[in-house]
Order: C-alpha cells, then structure tokens, then sequence
C-alpha cells in the first residue's frame, strides 16, 4: 500500500510535503516567539498520527490540546486552505493521550531512578564531574549488588550507604569526598522541591504505551503536559526527553530505510538539551541522534534558532521548517546568516533576506527528496491544521483522561522492596547482632573486621528469597548501561 505524502504547505506554484520514507531523518521547526511555530508542530504530528505512527509532543504553554479534538472551519481558515490548495477543510481529531510528571492533566508519568541511570541523574542535578563520579559510584555498587534504585528514598538510602562504606569502596570504586556527597544531598534537597518524589517512582511508565495506535490504524499522539515541570525544573523537562531518546534507542530492534518511522519524538525547546551539557554527554546525545533513524525514529527539534543546536546535531537534520526570525542586534543577525545557511539555495530566493520578513504563518521549508537529496529552500504558507488551534478546557480533557485505556494503570503509586527496605533490613539485622557483643569483645572485633566482600555475601544470601518473591526489584548481576547510561537487562 502506498503510503500518502505528509503535506505542509505550498506557495503559488508548488507544494511541499515529507516523503514518508524520509520523516525518519529527522528535522527542525524553528522561528522566534509568535511566527507560527506551534501549528506547524500541530500540522506534523497529526500528519504522522494519519499515517499510524504514533508520536509524543511535549506541551510547555498548555495550548497543544487542541489536537485531540475537530477544528472549527472558520471564512479565514477555509481562505488559508484554499491557498495552499485544499478545497474544503475537513474539521478532524487525532487520538491523544495526556501525560502529566504531576498527575494534575494526564496520566502520572513516572520513572525509576534506575532507569533513568547515572549520567541523565547527575544532569538532572545538576552536578560537576567530581560529584558526577561518586554518583557513577553509588550505581556500580547497586549494580553489582543487583539492586534496583526506584525512588528518592532508594537513591538517599544508597548515597549514605556509599558515604558510610567510602573506607572499604575506596579501593575499588574509587575516592568518596565527604564534601561531594554533602553537594548532592543539597542537591536532592531541591530536586525534592521540585517535584523529584513525584517523578521517580512505580508503577514506571512502559515504552509500549507511547507506541500506541488505535482502532482505526492512527497513531496516538502522547501530549506530555509540562507547564509546571518546565516552570519548576527545566532539567528535569529535559532529563525526561532524553530519557525516552534513550529508551527508543535501546528497546526498539533496527529497521533499516522504513516505509515510514516507527515513532517520532518532538523536542520542543530543545536548546535545554545542549545548553551548559558535560562534553561526554553531548557526544553520546549526537550518536544516539545519529543512530537512532536506523530503529525507525524520527526526532524533530523545535527551537527559536538554528543556532541553540551543536553543529554536529544540525548537520543530521534533513527536514526543516524555518519561521521567521529577528535582527535587531548582531547576534540575531548572525543566526539569521546561519539559518539562510542551512538551506540549499534557491537562485529565485534570498533566502537571508526573507527569513525576517516572513509573516506569521509563513515558512522557509526544506525537505529530503526520495533519494535523500535536500530540496532547493521554498517559502510556502503552512497548511491550517484538521484539529482545533488552541487548547480544549479542562471538563474536556478530564473526560478524555478517564475514557483512556490507561486509565487506572499509573494512578495509584506502588511502593515495592527495593533498595531503602534492603538496607533498613540490614541495620536492623546489625542492629540485632549487636545486643550480645557486649559479653565478648572479641567477637565484636571480628565482625568490626569482616570484609565488604562477605557483607555483600551476607546481604544477597539473606534477602534471596525476597527476591525471588518480587521478581524485579533485584536483577541479579546481569546489569548492563545503554549509551545514555539507561538500564538494559542482557
């Protein structure tokens, strides 16, 4: 079957649509605040959901909701139709679901500590590479002891369990600064505050339920709703985003050249995922932005300028859709050079010229032909979108949320066994041994001297069969990290 061209706009003479097989190669919608930038984002992601594939778009000013539900075919929208060639608008939904960090406007969105693995946590706090490393340290010992870290309690559990063992991890992890661990304590002080209790936890969300297509062959579009969480905790927004970048990668099975991508993840102000990133880290983003086309993903940047992305980022993305941008002082005039740069010239166009006179709406579009070649820079008018612009009200999006088939599978938290309750049981257990030590100091000396190789022993013997009781909250010592540093089961 073929599979229909997704059709942004066009201009007097011709029309440009993304060939399907192409969409995975990414793309940037980009334009300063208030040119059009949003409908665009709306016109894309119902255009992959009326092809089946699912998408997730992240809502940071809460007016992205309108999606999920018809527009209403105004004289001066049927006149925008008409002129991008569409006789008759024809007013239509896609199947959303909504995704709340807060549980305030979607679904509960959770993650386990664990999952979200070393590298994004030290990013998500915000921390140096000093403390960067005690935090690689406090994941190798859970690792290596089979232990999952699935919330706050876990991860405070263990970095004092680090901090109290530093003298017999030393040798073998490496040093353990009393001052670094009191850095990230203040720091999962203000995590905290922002909202960390309620993001890290169980039941975590699966990677299926983003992929999701419904009766009638469309793809779900996951609204993730971040006013509050971009707010309060841009890190934590972006942490979040690159997460699931990291999940797709590693999850998903190659594809190799699709008819058409498997999903498409938009990152809306996506200059928080490079701005002031560790140098190691933003290597391993660039190669997973790189690799990831071939498991049938797409990954669209939305940002103000080209210029908010590394050029090696900038350089992978064949789809672009360029609003208008400003030149009032010389740094604006210089992401406009850079912009018209990034275009294959047009000779009937001046491409650095038009890009700040470009009325809301309007486009400077660039897109990969069926042979992967960029198409000569067009200006279009972007096509008005089948649903409604601007967001639904809150009755509106309560009754979606409680028609979901999701409802009721993230509601309530689950508190399981895991590493605090190991490690509670393990005091206890010390705790216990300690009361007859006083009729032999000998005995107390010995187990003072006892190694840490035997109360790791002591430790996986005596909660074995808890383990084997709660499938999951220990995974044995077959613990492997993704590029992102996101857990993997061998």
């Amino acid at each position: 079957m073929t599979i229909p061209p997704l059709f942004i706009g066009a201009n007097a003479s011709t029309g440009v649509v993304i060939a399907p097989r192409m969409a995975n190669r990414h793309g940037l919608i980009a334009g300063a605040t208030g040119t059009g930038k949003t409908i665009t984002l709306q016109v894309l992601a119902q255009a992959f959901s009326a092809q089946g594939v699912p998408v997730l778009v992240p809502d940071i000013k809460g007016d992205f909701s309108g999606i999920a539900k018809p527009g209403v075919v105004s004289e001066k929208l049927q006149q925008r139709a008409q002129r991008v060639g569409i006789e008759a608008l024809k007013p239509k939904a896609a199947p959303a679901v909504f995704w709340d960090v807060y549980g305030e406007k979607g679904h509960p969105l959770r993650l386990t500590i664990s999952e979200l693995g070393p590298q994004l946590l030290s990013r998500l706090l915000g921390l140096n590479e000093t403390q960067s490393g005690i935090i690689d340290i406090l994941f190798r010992v859970a690792d290596d002891l089979g232990w999952l870290l699935l919330d706050m309690k876990d991860l405070r559990a263990m970095l004092n369990h680090v901090y109290e063992q530093r003298a017999e991890l030393g040798p073998r992890y490496g040093n353990i600064s009393p001052a670094s661990v009191g850095a990230i304590q203040r720091s999962l002080l203000r995590l905290e505050q922002q909202g960390g209790e309620q993001l890290f936890g169980e039941p975590a969300v699966s990677l299926d339920d983003f992929l999701q297509v419904d009766a009638h062959g469309q793809g779900v579009v996951n609204i993730l709703h971040a006013e509050r969480l971009y707010r309060e905790s841009p890190l934590g927004y972006a942490c979040i985003l690159l997460w699931l970048l990291s999940e797709l990668f590693e999850q998903l099975p190659e594809v190799g050249d699709a008819d058409k991508p498997r999903f498409v993840l938009f990152f809306d102000e996506a200059h928080l995922l490079f701005n002031d990133t560790p140098k190691a880290l933003l290597d391993r983003i660039e190669q997973v932005v790189r690799l990831i086309r071939s498991k049938g993903v797409g990954v669209y940047f939305v940002t103000q300028s080209p210029l908010d992305l590394p050029d090696t980022v900038l350089a992978q993305l064949g789809n672009r859709v360029q609003h208008a941008l400003r030149a009032f002082t010389p740094r604006d005039q210089k992401a406009v050079r850079a912009a018209a740069q990034t275009f294959r010239a047009n000779p009937a166009l001046d491409t650095e010229a038009v890009i700040t006179a470009l009325g809301v709406g309007e486009a400077l579009v660039s897109v990969l032909d069926e042979k992967g070649s960029p198409s000569i820079v067009q200006q279009i008018w972007v096509r008005p979108p089948d649903s409604q612009m601007g967001p639904i009200t809150d009755a509106e999006r309560a009754a979606m949320i409680d028609a979901s088939a999701l409802k009721g599978a993230y509601d309530e938290p689950v508190d399981r066994e895991s590493a605090y309750e190991l490690l509670q049981q393990q005091a206890e257990r010390s705790l216990s041994e300690d009361k007859p030590q006083t009729r032999t100091q000998g005995s107390a000396r010995a187990r003072k001297e006892k190694s840490m190789t035997d109360e790791v022993t002591d430790m996986i013997t005596s909660f074995g069969r808890s383990a084997m009781r709660s499938i999951g909250t220990q995974l044995g010592r077959q613990i492997v990290r993704g590029l992102l540093g996101s857990l993997r089961s061998r």
